[in-house]
């Protein structure tokens, strides 16, 4: 549907009563005016006692046809490295809700990872709102990016959050539960968050791209390691190959440890540079297996951040 064909817009809600918010609408209405005329309080109000009755079980004319959908506040995720805000659950998501996603290691023969979970809006971990933490150890020895960690968000209808983590190689997991009662924001305090990202979208948004940047030229660079050193795979390549491979991944993964705040065009000519060497490579040794080969210079799948 255009906007133009909006009649009228209503303002619900606590947000709405931010200046820049209402700014923001109507400027997008095309400078139409904003229907103040129901009461931001009597309406949460009403919303909660419809939703007591629904959840209690109430049987009446008055809400039997309400379809009732609860949503996530604030977005929801874990720190990666860089003290980077990895969102799993994105603000207004439906709840119940569950999703996961796979991580890594930061560094050589890392034991293990501490998983802290955050709301918030803004890029950085350090301008969120952390729930709680957790560890999760007894990694056996193993190069960086090689271990898989699965972390997964559960959100049931009461919105009481569980967060748990697995380590696939060896089936170690741990997990925290987070309720309501402790630790959350306030209304107004999700308001104030909320209000802040909008302030800093432009700011977050570099911050956003740069971390997504390092993550693409790290899932490149471990892709390319791990397919060279699998000796099933690897035995098809000439030993002047694979030295060619490693040593630029080598140089490469010094230059990262060395640059952790290098901007997003940094990044991005560093991995063109990887790929000009290595992916004549890769195109030889996918050939000489018959498309068989998996990673590097074949499908790399998902892009899988670091946890420190």
């Amino acid at each position: 549907m255009d906007k133009s064909k909006i009649h009228e817009v209503v303002l619900v809600g606590g947000s709405t009563r931010i200046p820049k918010i209402q700014k923001l609408l109507q400027d997008f209405f095309n400078g139409k005016e904003l229907n103040n005329s129901i009461n931001p309080d009597e309406a949460v109000a009403y919303g909660a006692a419809v939703q007591a009755a629904i959840l209690s079980g109430v049987e009446d004319d008055g809400i039997k046809d309400v379809l009732l959908v609860d949503v996530a506040p604030l977005s929801l995720g874990i720190e990666t490295a860089g003290g980077v805000m990895t969102k799993l659950v994105e603000r207004n998501t439906r709840i119940p809700y569950k999703t996961g996603q796979t991580f890594t290691t930061y560094s050589d023969n890392q034991p293990g990872v501490t998983i802290q979970v955050y709301e918030g809006e803004r890029a950085m971990t350090k301008d969120n709102n952390r729930l709680g933490l957790f560890e999760l150890s007894g990694f056996p020895p193993a190069p960086r990016g090689v271990p898989q960690i699965e972390v997964s968000f559960d959100i049931d209808a009461n919105g009481i959050l569980q967060v748990s983590a697995v380590e696939k190689s060896t089936g170690r997991s741990n997990k925290i539960t987070i309720t309501n009662e402790k630790g959350r924001l306030s209304k107004d305090d999700i308001e104030r968050m909320v209000a802040d990202a909008e302030k800093h979208k432009e700011q977050d948004a570099q911050v956003r791209e740069r971390a997504d940047a390092r993550n693409g030229l790290e899932s490149y660079l471990f892709g390319l390691r791990s397919t060279v050193n699998n000796p099933d795979v690897s035995s098809k390549l000439s030993q002047a190959d694979k030295d060619t491979v490693l040593n630029k991944c080598d140089e490469v993964m010094k230059w990262l440890d060395m640059n952790t705040l290098a901007e997003k065009d940094e990044f991005e000519e560093h991995q063109k540079e990887l790929e000009k060497v290595c992916t004549p490579i890769m195109t030889k040794l996918h050939s000489a297996t018959g498309g068989q080969q998996q990673g590097a210079g074949g499908s790399q799948g998902p892009t899988i951040n670091e946890v420190d």
